[in-house]
């Protein structure tokens, strides 16, 4: 393991057979102290706020891993209007964020019009916009992009192909790897992800997974532990793997050492301090969520979602206690890759 470990550290590059080896292991502390290593020399100890706004609970979607899925009937759906998200975008701002994310299931209410007005609005403040709503066209992306959306977040969830046309019935792994490269070639900042265990999910698969961002080149990577969600066909299954997760994003740091790895809310939800224990196995991206609580509570990807009861202030207050307490500080400016400038 250490042999595998120097040659990372050293080249930022493994072999499909030595990320399974790693991901393998029974002693992950010496992964997750490279991990961290790494992230400190490549971008040293700041650690950037995104404000995340989840303004959509409606998806034509039906994937068998989500609580919003289009067939979860026990669902209260919610939408927030553009002035309420804009609204929002103007309190992150007030706060000191330079960055929000909005975040939705793929709800077609919200068009091309509608969006682009959105982020018009939202760039007068000053904001980075990240954009994560799903497939959708090249022609709507450019339109995105042309209104002043800085980045997106599409996660490929798995590379494996079989598995993923088994739990995301009527889509195409296929567009969503040409919705990646339409993101890129467009000149979006790109993240993409995986959720660890699913089942049937290989550790060849997570190898896969970490080489296939490799490949992408991906300037974000947010990557989480599956967490069963009971109104879903998969309610059933184990899922939760809180450590192969957290192996998962150390190895990505390793073989990517200058993205911006997220510190997810669902190891938060597994783990108590689980964001923390993140931050200090090579994550440096927090999203603090300002959505209104009542719909912030009913935007159910899984269950039992940690930082929903946080509100406003307090939960930014929260994070900023958290970040002081594990010796980092709150990063300054947008927070982009570091390859890339505004």
């Amino acid at each position: 393991m250490q042999k595998i470990l120097e040659k990372a550290l050293h080249t930022a590059s493994l072999s499909h057979e030595e990320i399974i080896t790693l991901l393998g292991s029974q002693d992950a502390a010496p992964l997750f102290k490279a991990a961290d290593s790494v992230r400190r020399q490549t971008l040293g100890d700041e650690i950037y706020l995104r404000a995340l706004i989840e303004f959509s609970n409606f998806c034509r979607n039906n994937c068998c891993y989500c609580g919003i899925r289009r067939d979860n009937k026990k669902l209260n759906r919610y939408r927030l209007t553009p002035e309420q998200i804009i609204a929002l975008g103007n309190q992150a701002a007030q706060q000191g964020f330079k960055t929000v994310v909005l975040q939705s299931g793929e709800d077609v209410w919200f068009d091309v019009k509608i969006l682009t007005d959105i982020i018009t609005e939202l760039k007068k403040f000053d904001l980075a916009v990240t954009l994560s709503i799903g497939e959708k066209s090249r022609e709507e992306y450019l339109a995105y992009r042309q209104a002043g959306a800085d980045r997106y977040l599409l996660r490929i969830e798995t590379t494996d192909q079989e598995l993923y046309h088994r739990l995301d019935p009527g889509m195409s792994w296929h567009n969503r790897r040409r919705c990646l490269q339409d993101l890129k070639e467009l000149g979006y900042e790109v993240g993409s992800g995986v959720m660890v265990g699913l089942p049937e999910q290989s550790l060849s698969s997570l190898a896969d997974d970490i080489l296939f961002f490799k490949e992408l080149d991906v300037d974000m990577c947010g990557i989480g532990p599956f967490i069963p969600h009971p109104d879903t066909p998969l309610a059933a299954c184990e899922g939760r793997a809180f450590e192969l997760a957290l192996k998962v994003m150390a190895i990505t740091r390793l073989l990517l050492p200058d993205i911006n790895i997220p510190a997810t809310t669902a190891m938060e939800t597994l783990r108590p301090q689980g964001r923390l224990i993140a931050l200090q196995s090579g994550a440096n991206v927090i999203m603090p969520n300002i959505t209104n609580f009542e719909c912030r509570k009913l935007y159910e990807l899984y269950p039992n979602k940690a930082k929903t009861q946080d509100n406003g202030p307090d939960s930014l207050t929260t994070v900023l206690a958290e970040i002081k307490s594990i010796g980092r500080i709150l990063g300054k400016g947008y927070g982009g890759h570091r390859r890339k400038k505004y």
